[in-house]
């Protein structure tokens, strides 16, 4: 791990207040702390050793989206630095990684009352390649699992665009409830569930024929979206109101000959604005950000099992690949909460971030935590292991979305 014990010493030696380092007045005697300051970092683990080893052809990188830069911070994950600063378009709010390409996908959400795009980067240049040109104000994207087609909600044109990635072209565009915010594409790649915020509504579409198969209302300020990886059932959050609509889906496995059906409304905290899927599906975790809250819904039965406090505006989570362990951005604070699944209950202490947390993902082996600060305008490097602050990055301003990609070069 090429530069990390560095890293550390630089961080810890500018809070000191070295020259040209720190804005304070630079005392002399500090200089008599940094070696002890210095073996203190080794005794804490802030050695290169400690990380993962990879193959020199190995690539790792983290796309961090600039909202009020129109730009996307590139991090290298492996030498934990910053590689780079890229220009998009104009307001990206949305970035995501293709399964199958070596390419990243940032959503542009364009001028206010303009058009939006796409930007294509290629990792292995980091460097943008194409622009896919898109309706008013794009503001979520969601791959199919061969990464052939992005699905992308257009929040002021009330449409949802389907782009062929390949060809770099908008191949459909259909039309959506009001202000939709989110559209996720099922596993098996048949049907696209998509939240419509200011319609209050979730609208369910046939992926292949493309067209409308329902439309269900009675969900407030409808935000963000969770399909089971059977593809069997959807949750909506319902973000103006204090519940989750659970959806059984046609055309499953599960579901033969039936249609989309109503399947309950679940009480959860105040304001429920993002979901959180464990990866073998078997639990969901609702960020109520009104509630100061989480609530674990058990996705077999739609039952919620209750709501656990965690932090000042909780807005974002993610479980980790173990399925033991949620980690959730406070936006109203400098923590991150990490909350234990099986024991149901929340960790302590909380993680010391930077300020506004809003975004986070999980580096490729799971050994990092990426969090995105929007306020302070950087990426607090976590090791996951004992839940403890590495180092701080900086990005553009007012980031809002990351995502990982890792490959091998050619």
């Amino acid at each position: 791990m090429t530069g990390s014990s560095g890293t550390c010493r630089a961080r810890s030696i500018r809070k000191l207040g070295a020259p040209g380092l720190a804005s304070e007045t630079w005392d002399p005697s500090k200089l008599a702390l940094i070696p002890a300051l210095l073996a203190l970092l080794a005794l804490a683990g802030c050695r290169k050793q400690e990380f993962p080893q990879y193959p020199a052809d190995y690539r790792e990188y983290a796309y961090v989206t600039n909202g009020g830069s129109g730009t996307v911070t590139v991090l290298d994950v492996v030498n934990v630095r910053v590689d780079r600063e890229i220009a998009v378009g104009q307001n990206p709010l949305a970035v995501t990684a293709s399964p199958t390409r070596d390419e990243v996908y940032v959503v542009n959400a364009g001028p206010e009352g303009g058009l939006g795009s796409i930007s294509v980067i290629d990792a292995l240049k980091n460097a943008v390649t194409a622009t896919i040109p898109l309706d008013r104000k794009p503001v979520s994207i969601d791959l199919d699992a061969e990464g052939a087609l992005a699905y992308v909600a257009n929040s002021a044109s009330n449409s949802i665009s389907v782009v062929d990635l390949k060809t770099r072209r908008q191949i459909a565009e259909f039309g959506a409830g009001e202000e939709p915010v989110a559209a996720r594409i099922a596993p098996d790649g048949r049907t696209l569930v998509v939240a419509n915020r200011r319609g209050n509504s979730v609208s369910i579409f046939d992926a292949t024929a493309r067209r409308v198969r329902s439309i269900f209302d009675g969900c407030p300020g409808a935000a963000d979206v969770a399909i089971l990886p059977d593809s069997s059932k959807a949750f909506v959050a319902c973000s103006a109101g204090h519940q989750l609509m659970a959806i059984a889906l046609a055309d499953s496995k599960f579901n033969p000959g039936q249609p989309d059906r109503f399947e309950s409304l679940l009480d959860v905290g105040r304001a429920p604005v993002q979901l959180a899927l464990k990866p073998d599906g078997g639990e969901l975790f609702a960020s109520n950000s009104l509630s100061d809250s989480i609530s674990e819904v058990i996705t077999s039965t739609d039952d919620v099992q209750g709501a656990y406090l965690m932090g000042d505006e909780p807005v974002r989570g993610v479980v980790s690949s173990d399925n033991a362990l949620l980690y959730v951005a406070n936006y109203r604070s400098q923590y991150v909460t990490a909350y234990s699944i099986d024991d149901g209950r929340r960790l302590s202490p909380s993680i010391h971030v930077g300020d506004g947390p809003v975004a986070l993902e999980f580096s490729n082996s799971g050994y990092l935590i990426l969090v995105v600060d929007n306020r302070s305008a950087d990426v607090a490097v976590v090791r996951a292991a004992t839940r403890s602050l590495f180092t701080i990055l900086p990005t553009g301003r007012a980031p809002n979305a990351i995502a990982v990609k890792a490959f091998t070069a050619q």
